[in-house]
Order: C-alpha cells, then structure tokens, then sequence
C-alpha cells in the first residue's frame, strides 16, 4: 500500500487519505465517517465478485466487505507498519484470532512464547487446542534454541509477542524467523506494547505483525480495535476472505475514524510515553521498597542489549515486583492519585494494573507462578503526563507500603 517514501511521521498524519473525499471539491482535512452500510452500484455485471471488489477504485457493495474509513485507516497502518496490505478488525482478540486461524488447520502445530497475553494463551488452549485440534507448545522464546527444540514437521505457526505481557521479556524476531522460515511455518509478532514507531517485525523476518489499535495507535482509550499486517499476498487473501464472510469481525466505521485521529499524534505521544517510562523505571528501581522493575530501557534487563538492536525506543509499559505482600500491594494502589487501577495500557492516561488478578486471571495459580507473576506483580502503562506529577504520586504510595 505504501508507495511514499514520506518519513514516520509524515505518513502518521496523512497517508491514506487521498481519494477518501465525500464528493468531488469537498476537501476535508480528516478523512469523514462513512456510516452507510450499504452502497448504490451502477449497474448489473455479471462477472463481478466479492474477491475483485476494489475499494481502492471506489468499488463499495457493503461495509462489511469494505467502508471508504476503513479503508483509509487500513492503507495508513499498512504504510506505518511498512507492509503492502493490512486489515482493520473489531479487537485486538479478532486480530489475533484472525492471524492464527489463517494459518493453520486441524492437526497442526503452534509453538508460542510462554509469557503471552492471558486472553491470547487461552485463545490457543480452549479454542484452538481444545476444540480444533490445533496442539501449542509453550517455550521461553528468549532463548532461540527453545523456539526451534519445539519445531515439528507439524508446525505450522510461530506466535510472538515482544516485548511480553507483562514482564516485558523479549525474543530475538530476526533469529526466530530464520528458524520459522527453516521449518515453512508463519512467523506472527504481537507489537502491541512498542508499537511501528520503535519496533517493526516485518522487517525483521515476520510474516504477519498484529497490533490492539485499543492501545497505543488509538491512544485515548476511546476505541477498541485491532490491526493485522502483512507482505505475504497469499496469506492475507486468507485472512481477508475469513474477515469479510467467515468471522464478519471488522472495525466499525466510527471506530476507525478514532484511530485515524489518533494516529495524527502517534509519533509525539510515543517519545512522551517513553522518556516518562524511563523516568519511572529509573526511580522504581532505585526505591528500597521495589524489589524489581522490568523494562528494556533500563541497562539492568537482561535483554537490554537486544531491545537496543531491534527496537528504536522502550515504550512505555514497566513492571514493578514490590517487596510486600498482597495487602501492601493493595495499600500501594490505593494510595495512588495519578494512575487509576483499570486493566489495558497506551492511553494517554497513566494506568495500573494488577495481572494475577486481572489480565492473568483466567490462568490458573500454577501457571501464574511458573510464568512468575506474582501477587506483588503490578503492570504500570506510563502516560504522557508530567514526569514531576508522576514520581511524586509513585512516591507517595510508596510510602503508605
């Protein structure tokens, strides 16, 4: 889709919109909100399909298959995630779902970072597992050789998130994909918590890189939604065809106008988001009341030299490991003015959140300690407020621990 060779954030504010105008000589700077759920064609052609409906000429039967907002929004975050194609669904969970299903098949094999999404772990035991006959293996994906003792002749699906949800743990994507490609499997990155800004898989080896648009890309906390996108021709044909007539599980035409004004900011609010995270992590991890921070920024990750090497910025998502129990944890939150407890991350708000018994809580308690999430485990979503503000709320509820 991206034939520009505008730079980041020039492609942020405007890519897309061309050709999206509701008439001829009206020039609307932001694209408009495309509400009909139908649309006029010109005349009977028998020849015509579903599969060669153009939106790009203007082609619309239903907006289900295709909507002018939509496809504004598809052609920018396609152009952002230097991809020719990409989709805009109803959820980060649709994309998701979306990705895997047009990759495999009963029978098949996934292998899969251990420290994923709750929703996203679930999704591959009691959905794909359980009822398609489609076998995961979890593996610690920080270590390659993990990812590639998994490989069968089987498998047909490598699904990454990096950094992970919620210790931030990281996977070398070029390294990974040379042992996807190895095997003939699809390579599927999750880049929900950094973004096209500071990391981009397609360019690294994926095959197919998925976003919440929810989170970052929207960035107001006033959207759900999902993005997918890919190079590979014949696997987005797939994923298209389950969009528009097996799943029917697009974005809904107000909902891509949000994340198209969202995106205009993008590039502003991610440096924000990151210097302010680098603060917070610096000052959690010299707190006597911390035991531990997790983010890539800091020089103490483990993997702080891959971030380095493969991402352009950290984000703005942390974990703290605080040195109490769950009643001190509890006291910690409440004692909190600036970071409202609520699950989700990327808004322009600072948030936090408590995954044992939130994001993670389907897991089971095993499960939960063997991926070391712990009851004095907190996700922190860093905001763009002022720093200053920040430290001293963190600072204050640290006190009352």
């Amino acid at each position: 889709m991206n034939d520009s060779d505008e730079r980041f954030e020039t492609l942020a504010v405007t890519y897309g919109e061309r050709g999206q105008r509701p008439a001829p000589g009206v020039e609307d700077v932001a694209v408009p909100i495309h509400l009909s759920s139908t649309y006029a064609v010109p005349e009977i052609d028998p020849d015509a399909s579903l599969e060669t409906l153009d939106p790009d000429a203007g082609e619309y039967l239903y907006s289900r298959l295709s909507n002018p907002t939509r496809n504004a929004l598809e052609h920018r975050l396609a152009a952002l995630c230097g991809a020719d194609d990409a989709l805009a669904f109803a959820s980060g969970t649709a994309a998701i779902v979306t990705a895997i299903s047009a990759a495999v098949e009963p029978g098949d094999h996934v292998v899969a970072f251990e420290d994923l999404y709750g929703g996203t772990r679930s999704m591959l035991t009691r959905y794909f597992e359980d009822r398609l006959g489609v076998e995961t293996t979890f593996v610690d994906a920080r270590d390659t050789a993990e990812v590639e003792a998994a490989m069968r002749e089987e498998t047909s699906l490598v699904w990454m998130e990096t950094p992970t949800n919620p210790l931030l743990r990281l996977c070398d994507v070029e390294a990974v994909a040379a042992v996807a490609e190895e095997y003939g499997a699809t390579l599927g990155v999750d880049n929900t918590f950094v973004g096209p800004q500071f990391q981009r898989p397609l360019e690294l080896g994926a095959d197919v890189v998925v976003h919440s648009t929810t989170k970052y890309l929207n960035g107001h906390s006033d959207s759900i939604g999902g993005a997918l996108a890919t190079n590979d021709e014949a696997y987005f044909e797939e994923v298209q065809f389950l969009q528009r007539v097996g799943m029917g599980n697009m974005l809904a035409p107000f909902d891509a106008y949000l994340t198209l004004r969202g995106l205009k900011t993008l590039p502003l609010r991610m440096e924000k988001h990151a210097s302010n995270a680098q603060a917070v992590a610096e000052f959690l991890a010299d707190h006597s009341a911390v035991e531990a921070v997790h983010y890539p920024g800091l020089a103490s990750h483990p993997q702080h030299e891959l971030a380095s090497r493969q991402m352009s910025g950290y984000g703005g998502v942390l974990s703290v490991e605080l040195g109490t129990d769950l009643d001190g944890v509890a006291r910690f939150v409440a004692a909190l003015d600036h970071f409202p407890l609520a699950v989700s991350l990327g808004g322009v708000e600072s948030l936090v959140e408590h995954p044992a018994s939130m994001t993670h809580s389907p897991l089971s308690q095993t499960e939960r300690d063997s991926l070391g999430i712990s009851d004095s485990l907190l996700r922190i979503s860093v905001g763009v407020e002022h720093e200053a503000d920040l430290l001293a709320d963190l600072s204050n509820a640290l006190d009352a621990v």
